[in-house]
């Protein structure tokens, strides 16, 4: 079989790597090695696919479905592994080999079509917040993740050259960054967070109704990662006319439902949006880029 990258992942990597690397050239062969190293049956790619790697609908030697996937370095594929395998299926996707191969995964099979994003919104966000919450636990002792201050300090960097270069973008940078800071200040806690949880994140399993694929991991506050999580179906937000209500609503709703001080939901939902606001503008998706900044300006 010839595993062709999908797209949107050819597109997503061009983003992060614009000077282009070999992970693509090279990753029709790693694919073969990997089906083939474990005795795999291929079913297909899985289109559209992710934004960070490719993954392709297996069955192992025993005719169990499994999903086999494949990422680049930067997308930390070793971070979600020890994630996966710290969680050991409470509220995520399970490993299904203990051995490492650098940058495959070979998972348990959820239904990679049905995410919690098809229901309506309001059933949606409570069982997506219900997942999230299993996973917010203690992290390993010596844990191999970055931290929130780390990652958020990488982008606090390129937040502060983009404003540079677009001044209308600079009040919100400055805003964001301030509520970083504050944030980081006196954070109330160190749990081990999936990094870039939303709805399309919560597939429909076997064993449990809805499992999170897909972690970035991270470790810090859970405002943190809740905060990604409010601003999912953004277009319908900013297509409403009381949408920036429905906003302020969704972080009381979210922070009374898990917990979490609602201020700090809302830094972090600042923080967040903005982030992702101006990385957007930088890699030439001006719509992604107004829809997130408007949201951020609600907060």
């Amino acid at each position: 079989m010839v595993f062709e990258p999908p797209k949107r992942l050819v597109r997503a990597l061009g983003e992060t790597a614009p000077d282009g690397d070999d992970w693509l050239e090279k990753l029709p062969q790693a694919a073969q090695q990997a089906v083939a190293l474990r005795e795999l049956t291929v079913e297909r790619v899985q289109v559209p696919g992710g934004r960070s790697s490719l993954v392709v609908l297996v069955r192992t030697a025993d005719g169990t479905p499994a999903v086999l996937k494949l990422a680049p370095g930067r997308a930390r594929p070793e971070a979600e592994r020890a994630a996966l395998a710290h969680w050991a299926g409470r509220g995520a996707v399970q490993l299904l080999e203990p051995f490492s191969t650098e940058g495959v995964l070979l998972l348990e099979r959820l239904h990679p079509d049905v995410s919690v994003r098809s229901l309506p919104e309001a059933k949606a966000l409570l069982e997506a917040a219900g997942t999230l919450r299993r996973l917010w636990v203690e992290p390993p002792a010596d844990f191999p993740f970055e931290t929130v201050a780390e990652r958020t300090g990488r982008q606090a960097g390129a937040m502060r050259a983009r404003a540079q270069a677009e001044p209308d973008v600079a009040p919100l940078v400055g805003q964001a960054l301030a509520a970083r800071e504050e944030l980081l200040a006196a954070p109330p806690e160190h749990r081990l967070l999936h990094g870039t949880f939303r709805q399309s994140k919560v597939l429909a399993g076997e064993r449990m109704p809805w499992l999170a694929v897909g972690p970035d991991p991270v470790v810090g506050e859970s405002a943190f990662d809740l905060a990604r999580l409010v601003r999912d179906r953004v277009e319908d937000l900013i297509a409403q006319p009381s949408g920036a209500a429905t906003t302020r609503r969704r972080v009381k709703r979210l922070a009374e439902s898990l917990d979490v001080d609602q201020e700090r939901l809302r830094g972090w939902t600042l923080f967040r949006a903005v982030e992702s606001g101006v990385r957007a503008s930088r890699v030439g998706r001006p719509r992604d880029a107004e829809l997130l900044l408007e949201f951020a300006s609600w907060l």
